[in-house]
């Protein structure tokens, strides 16, 4: 007979996912709120406009990595239940990537549309950041379960792989971004290789 932990790590109660959803909905606000704190203090460096995009943007990311890496996780582990943590995740990308956005077209450019447009279309890195912010969109429009039945399971799934050229792009973004010290973009670049990797694996075992 397993241990008491892992029995319920195996197949936890609706309650029980229910805790974990609302303790990894506190956990996905540190970064924003550790970012509102120093922002309090006037703790962010010498250029915090900087400081606040490359945070956010480096978050948003993050969490579109760990939302990718979910899949495969559960395929290890067996653990079928992760999946349901699978749409938290997604959205705090989203949102991580809205105050991303924001913090450029408020506090970079102060909605200078004139000059928001000529710096997508002149500077490739924001050009690739913004398609990826476009790509992101109907992801987050179609979270809901609403949406899944509307759109239909095969059609909702199908939609749903735009999270691949938006990780993508993300990578890319910030490769561009950076131009010299290459060393955290090649490490996103290659976490997020292994899930591509790993996800053709496992659609040829299928196929």
């Amino acid at each position: 007979m397993p241990p008491p932990f892992i029995a319920w790590l195996r197949s936890p109660s609706p309650q029980q996912i229910g805790r974990v959803k609302a303790l990894l909905f506190v956990v996905c606000l540190i970064p924003v709120s550790l970012l509102a704190w120093r922002f309090w203090h006037d703790d962010l460096g010498a250029n915090p406009i900087e400081y606040i995009t490359r945070a956010t943007g480096e978050w948003t990311l993050r969490f579109l990595l760990i939302t990718l890496t979910v899949t495969p996780f559960r395929r290890f582990t067996n653990l079928n239940w992760v999946l349901r943590l699978r749409r938290m995740l997604g959205l705090y990308a989203f949102f991580y990537c809205c105050l991303h956005l924001t913090t450029y077209l408020w506090l970079d450019q102060f909605f200078d549309w004139r000059s928001i447009f000529a710096d997508i279309m002149k500077r490739p890195f924001i050009t690739i950041g913004f398609a990826a912010f476009v790509g992101m969109l109907p992801l987050a429009i179609t979270s809901t379960n609403a949406m899944i039945k509307r759109l239909g399971g095969k059609r909702w799934l199908w939609l749903h792989r735009l999270v691949y050229p938006v990780a993508v792009a993300g990578v890319i973004h910030f490769w561009w971004l950076v131009k010299r010290d290459i060393r955290e973009p090649l490490l996103y670049a290659v976490i997020l290789g292994l899930l591509l990797g790993a996800r053709r694996v496992r659609t040829r075992q299928t196929a």
